[in-house]
């Protein structure tokens, strides 16, 4: 909790430093999550959206400060594939799983406009997991044919998932009008995600030495400007 007043400290202390009244705007786009190695080490991206609000506030006429909330879907998934014969029939065996880890996210990004419309971005980002849930879909298909297909319910495992994570983020972004804009942006998790033994949060280093997994993030997407 004090964490989470922190982040929200961080974006309401931007207006004391706005040089100009700030503007307010909202953006969505795609999410393509993973997970670093270390018992992860045959999971592949992930696809998820992202979206919410953000406040630019100008701080010169190059620079300017821009904290958002969002709602961001993360996590990674696995795809195993197992072939053989049994009694002259082909048996091709696919196991498909998702960890789906979900937050609320609050970047606060300082940006450098290097044109009237281009800017590049960089700045930590502070995540709240909400939802932490894994699913399983198993399928068997004999001689080209599906003949089962199980499905499980989505299992929440929450309590096993750190409830902070920080990153940094690295970006770029170009304007076409005043009120519509395309961004990209790499963020870089520095928190392990995985809860340690005594149930504590993971741990939030930029060294990697006890980090086991952190995830890792590109996103893209659009954004309109009041």
């Amino acid at each position: 909790m004090k964490k989470l007043f922190l982040g929200l400290g961080l974006v309401a202390g931007t207006f004391a430093f706005a040089q100009t009244s700030p503007s307010f705007g909202l953006k969505a786009g795609v999410n393509i999550s993973s997970i670093s190695d270390d018992g992860y080490e045959d999971s592949k991206s992930k696809a998820g959206f992202y979206g919410g609000v953000f406040m630019n506030a100008p701080l010169s006429e190059q620079f300017s400060i821009q904290p958002e909330v969002l709602y961001s879907q993360l996590g990674s998934k696995v795809t195993r594939r197992y072939t053989g014969t049994v009694l002259g029939n082909t048996i091709d065996y696919r196991e498909d799983a998702k960890l789906n880890l979900d937050y609320i996210t609050v970047p606060i990004m300082f940006q450098f406009k290097a044109t009237p419309q281009f800017y590049l971005e960089a700045g930590p980002e502070f995540g709240f997991l909400v939802s932490a849930k894994a699913k399983d879909i198993n399928t068997t298909v004999v001689n080209g044919s599906t003949t089962n297909q199980n499905t499980n319910s989505s299992e929440d495992i929450k309590d096993n998932y750190s409830s902070f994570n920080m990153g940094a983020g690295l970006g770029l972004g170009f304007n076409f009008t005043e009120n519509f804009g395309i961004n990209a942006r790499y963020v870089a998790g520095f928190t392990d995600i995985n809860k340690k033994n005594d149930g504590s949060n993971g741990t939030t280093s930029t060294n990697n030495d006890n980090n086991k997994n952190r995830n890792n993030t590109f996103q893209v997407g659009l954004s309109y400007k009041f």
